[in-house]
């Protein structure tokens, strides 16, 4: 099962297109448009049952507003039964589509466009918000791997991740992802090669780091020995650095994070020179592994400060 070359097709996560999509009225403008294009920008087709070039439109724009993933949403107003709202717009003919954001009109076009034009709309619209057109969609690959690959499917997390680099060949986090399920279907040597052939521009990536620093502590680790035997050598004799240095790192790699990370704290409030500060420079590892902005990380970085600077 080589995943990097032969993983197997995979899906984007249904969309729940309720959420989405919906029909409109007069009655419900304010709140279906203007407080909703408040959070998202909200798009409006006005159209009519006779509307031919409406017809055309309307799947085109909902296909569209699917694709996007939640960065746009639609209403649609049947004019004939909510000739209000059209008439404050002095829309005078239909299809008429409506752009919102931020409780105002700030796009819009008539007629019948095609698919193309109609994505290149919805693009311009993502992005007046703060977005990247098509970010929402990887977003949600992303996390849709990363829940598979937690709950033990590395091969269709493999999948995935792998239509993501399909996409955006140097998206660091499918790169470090992809190896993650390599690493989770026992092919070690595999995925340290892939590590080592990352591309220039993902090499230094925070995610490619991190999981750098997770493969050497997991290496270390592997000549610690026994979890067992490194405590009960700490417990016949509480000053042996060496013998909690090698636990601290047995722990690590065994999931205990935070019990590790305070037996490096314990060293270093002990005596922080002990060889060579080996220490401080190991606890340093086990935050960029974990990530920085990880809560045991950001808490451990605060003890070792307030340990160094009393």
């Amino acid at each position: 099962m080589q995943f990097p070359t032969s993983a197997a097709p995979g899906g984007n996560a249904p969309v729940d297109k309720s959420n989405l999509i919906k029909d409109g009225s007069d009655r419900t403008f304010m709140a279906d448009v203007i407080e909703a294009s408040r959070e998202v920008p909200v798009i409006v087709d006005f159209w009519a049952p006779w509307c031919g070039p409406c017809k055309t439109l309307g799947p085109i724009i909902e296909k569209a507003v699917l694709a996007a993933k939640g960065a746009v949403k639609l209403v649609k107003i049947d004019t004939d039964q909510n000739p209000a709202i059209a008439g404050q717009l002095r829309i005078q003919s239909i299809p008429a589509v409506y752009a919102f954001f931020q409780g105002r009109p700030v796009d819009g076009f008539t007629g019948a466009l095609p698919e193309s034009q109609v994505k290149q709309f919805i693009d311009r619209l993502v992005q007046a918000a703060g977005g990247v057109p098509g970010a929402a969609d990887i977003a949600a690959v992303l996390e849709e791997a990363g829940q598979l690959l937690e709950s033990g499917d590395a091969q269709t997390a493999a999948a995935l991740y792998n239509e993501v680099l399909g996409e955006e060949p140097e998206n660091a986090a499918a790169y470090a992802g992809l190896i993650r399920c390599l690493l989770a279907a026992d092919q070690a040597d595999t995925a340290q090669e892939m590590l080592d052939q990352a591309p220039a521009a993902l090499a230094k990536a925070p995610e490619i780091v991190a999981l750098r620093t997770q493969m050497d502590l997991a290496r270390q680790a592997a000549d610690m020995g026994p979890v067992g035997d490194l405590e009960r050598a700490l417990a016949a004799d509480p000053d042996n650095h060496q013998a909690r240095y090698d636990l601290a790192l047995a722990l690590y790699a065994a999931g205990q994070q935070e019990v590790a990370v305070d037996h490096l704290l314990d060293i270093v409030k002990r005596d922080r020179e002990w060889n060579e500060q080996a220490a401080r420079k190991q606890l340093v590892k086990f935050f960029e592994a974990l990530g920085f902005k990880h809560p045991l990380a950001i808490a451990g970085r605060r003890k070792l400060s307030s340990i160094l600077f009393a």
